[in-house]
């Protein structure tokens, strides 16, 4: 009965071999077959991926990519020393390529000559070198400098060229990619892959081209090698440490998509290598901004700033901010920034997000809903202008004596007593001669919650890094509280300034802005929209946002703005005059009083469909009262609003 229990187990066991040799044969075997053409057939990847491309608007393709033919060497197991400069000979007969320095060629034709220089060491050298006295790399540089310059002199150009490369090949780490030549011509690129040498592959690496010769070049950002500080960063998201990414502004905020897929290749069993797949595009990134706008304004500003640098009043005057956007969706549709300095112009459009100013009255339409919100003021409510006196300070009135005005009037005529009485309102006060006030921490909060529920004093959300949210000015006082009312304290970007007039025309609802209009893959399916992403709303009863909105309509048509935009176009607009101090001689101290002068609209006024804001910083000084000022931002705005609607 056992021997009979045994021969079964044995016939059973025997089955199941026949089964799992079969299994492994028939089954599995192509399974089996693709593991081992893995480990003998390796993959790599190519040194880079042509990045999706940056396009206006319109279509126009203001970034692109530009395929440069490249010869690449990869040191693969396997490869000798001997292997490597038969592999640099080769090349070095196809290739058009700088000769080696004597130190490379020295090397080179030791490589080459190792017996013949080795016998000219002395014996008492390799003794020393035998008892540890001598490290290789010293024993190395003393056979090396038997080698003279007359013998480097006479190897032929062919040898110089592939010391050249063999250097080149062994530069760095093993396992790191090799570009042995950039710029390739057809003929080079053609015979190196002819040749098929080992560890050798012909690529297209790509650089990034702006096709309108630099125009929104800060805004675009730069591409290069990996931050170190953000290597681990990247490396845990499947970058390699040598790859090229977006490192400043669009070209980083963008990047997962804007990064292109790189090519594939095969490691083949002789260590040649043949193309699996070819380099993917990235998504393209279409934006909000006219790229023909954007030049034309430009030009605008360049000649403006030339004519108002002819003016004695502008000697610290060297640039302007201007800024277009669609109020409806907070897309950025030209963003402009020159600095002029010694003849020369410079792109800034980046300071409209990092650069603030006392922007002066162009914030009124966010301070006067102070005085509807809190009971301060009613609609028709009307005063004679005059000045306000606190106790030690000197009086501050408006611009000039604007008689009786009530809240429109106050807009369009830009009275700074009407504010000033808001303000003393807020404190719980009626406006006395030589008064001082109190609860200035509560009015000073009540000033930039509201300034910041219009975008002033916050940052916009636009898709830029290093936005500034400007300075906000820690000291509290009487007489300060009263210049935060009419915009002659906290500073502001030109960008803050767009989110703000935006969302006046807005009814108040505060809206992202973006330079980004919708990101678009190669089968040209939209991934990404910018969608109208409201930040928040105004805290105001409409009956009162339309009372301003009606002010600011009054400015453009009979106020302060009305000679900005012709009347044509229906604008609603807000000016503004701010004083700074500068140190003019650069000794550390501020000592002339300048003037910077802003310009906020949308237009047209019922629907509208643009917005400008244009800001010109020290564009005058105080010494030069009686001196001409140039009134750059009225011609400014003219130029730029009959080119919108042009369009």
């Amino acid at each position: 009965m056992k021997k009979k229990t045994l021969y079964i187990i044995i016939i059973l066991l025997y089955v199941i071999c026949i089964f799992r040799i079969s299994y492994l044969m028939f089954i599995k075997s192509s399974y089996y077959k693709e593991l081992l053409s893995l480990k003998n057939n390796r993959i790599i990847y190519g040194t880079s991926a042509p990045r999706g491309r940056i396009i206006d608007t319109n279509g126009n393709i203001i970034v692109d990519n530009i395929g440069i033919k490249t010869i690449v060497y990869n040191k693969l197991s396997g490869i000798s020393i001997k292997d490597e400069i038969d592999i640099a000979l080769k090349l070095a007969n196809i290739l058009d390529i700088e000769e080696a320095n004597s130190e490379e060629l020295k090397y080179f034709y030791y490589l080459n000559n190792k017996e013949k220089i080795n016998s000219l060491v002395s014996q008492d050298i390799m003794n020393k070198y035998k008892e540890r006295k001598i490290e290789s790399d010293e024993l190395l540089d003393i056979r090396l400098s038997l080698i003279s310059n007359v013998i480097i002199n006479n190897m032929s150009s062919l040898e110089k060229r592939a010391a050249n490369i063999f250097n080149i090949m062994n530069n760095g780490y093993n396992y790191q990619d090799k570009i042995i030549k950039s710029n390739c011509n057809d003929k080079e690129y053609s015979l190196v892959i002819e040749s098929n040498l080992p560890g050798v592959r012909t690529e297209l690496t790509f650089e990034r081209i702006n096709n309108y010769d630099g125009v929104l070049s800060e805004v675009i950002g730069k591409v290069g090698l990996i931050p170190l500080e953000e290597l681990e960063y990247y490396k845990s998201k499947g970058y390699s440490n040598n790859d090229i990414v977006g490192i400043s502004y669009l070209e980083k905020y963008y990047e997962d998509y804007l990064k292109g897929t790189k090519a594939q290749y095969k490691v083949n069993n002789d260590n040649t290598i043949s193309l699996v797949s070819d380099a993917i595009q990235g998504n393209d990134l279409i934006l909000n901004i006219d790229i023909e706008l954007q030049k034309n304004i430009e030009s605008i500003l360049e000649s403006e700033i030339k004519k108002a640098k002819e003016f004695k009043s502008s000697k610290y005057y060297n640039g302007s901010y201007i800024i277009i956007s669609d109020p409806n969706t907070g897309g950025i549709v030209s963003l402009v920034g020159k600095s002029y300095n010694n003849g020369i112009f410079y792109n800034n459009e980046i300071g409209n997000i990092n650069k603030s100013y006392t922007v002066g009255s162009v914030v009124k339409a966010a301070t006067i809903s102070i005085g509807y919100k809190y009971n301060i003021i009613d609609i028709g409510d009307s005063v004679v202008d005059s000045c306000v006196k606190l106790k030690n300070k000197l009086p501050k009135c408006s611009w000039k004596s604007l008689g009786k005005v009530n809240d429109l009037s106050a807009l369009a005529q830009s009275s700074n007593y009407y504010q000033f009485l808001i303000a003393i309102g807020l404190t719980g006060e009626k406006y006395k001669y030589n008064m001082s006030l109190n609860n200035l921490d509560y009015a000073f909060k009540i000033y930039r919650d509201t300034l910041s529920e219009y975008g002033l004093g916050v940052k916009t959300g636009i898709d830029l890094e290093n936005e500034s949210i400007g300075i906000i000015g820690k000291t509290i006082s009487d007489d300060l509280l009263l210049n935060l009312s009419i915009g002659q304290y906290d500073t502001y970007t030109p960008i803050e300034l767009t989110q703000y007039i935006n969302t006046v025309a807005n009814n108040g609802s505060r809206i992202k802005l973006s330079l980004m209009k919708e990101i678009v893959n190669s089968e040209g399916k939209v991934i990404l929209e910018n969608e109208s992403n409201i930040l928040n709303e105004v805290e105001l009863d409409s009956i009162y946002k339309d009372r301003i909105k009606e002010g600011l309509k009054k400015v453009g048509s009979s106020g302060t703005g009305s000679s900005y935009i012709n009347q044509k176009y229906n604008a609603s607009s807000k000016t503004g005059t701010s004083e700074s101090i500068l140190d003019s001689d650069m000794d550390g101290i501020s000592d002339t009083f300048a003037t910077t002068r802003t310009f906020v609209s949308y237009m047209p006024s019922d629907d509208p469909v643009y917005s400008l804001v244009i800001v010109s910083p020290n564009i005058d000084y105080k010494e030069n009262d009686n001196v001409r000022t140039y009134p750059i931002n009225i011609y400014l705005a003219r130029q730029i609003s009959e080119i919108l609607f042009a369009n």
